[in-house]
C-alpha cells in the first residue's frame, strides 16, 4: 500500500514514480488493458492542460493533495481510476523527459 510520506510534495514526480509509477509502468508491458486505460487518462490530460513540466507538476500536486485529503492510498489495484490517472501522469512525465534530470519535480 502506498501512503503519503513526509516530503512527497517536494519532488512529486519522483515520489510518484517510486510509490507506484515504476511498478505500474512495468506492468503495462504485459497488460494491454492497462495500456488502453492509461492511454485514455493520458488523452484526457492532453486535452485539459498544457503538458509542460510546470503545468503537469502543478496538476499532480493538486491531484495528490486532493487524494491525500480524502485519505486515499494505492492498494495495488491498478484499475482504480485514481491509480490510472496517476499512472498516466507517470507515463507522460517519463515520455516527455521530466524525470531525466535532478530537478526537484
Amino acid at each position: 500500500m502506498v501512503v503519503f510520506e513526509e516530503g512527497w510534495a517536494a519532488a512529486p514526480f519522483r515520489w510518484l514514480m517510486d510509490a507506484l509509477g515504476d511498478a505500474q509502468l512495468a506492468r503495462m508491458g504485459s497488460d494491454p488493458g492497462l495500456v488502453a486505460a492509461v492511454d485514455q487518462h493520458a488523452a484526457v490530460l492532453r486535452d485539459a492542460i498544457p503538458l509542460d513540466r510546470e503545468t503537469l507538476g502543478d496538476y499532480l500536486l493538486g491531484f495528490l493533495d486532493e487524494l491525500r485529503q480524502r485519505g486515499w492510498a494505492f492498494t495495488g489495484e491498478h484499475a482504480e481510476p485514481a491509480a490510472l490517472r496517476l499512472t498516466a501522469v507517470c507515463w507522460l512525465a517519463r515520455e516527455r523527459g521530466f524525470l531525466s534530470d535532478e530537478l526537484p519535480a
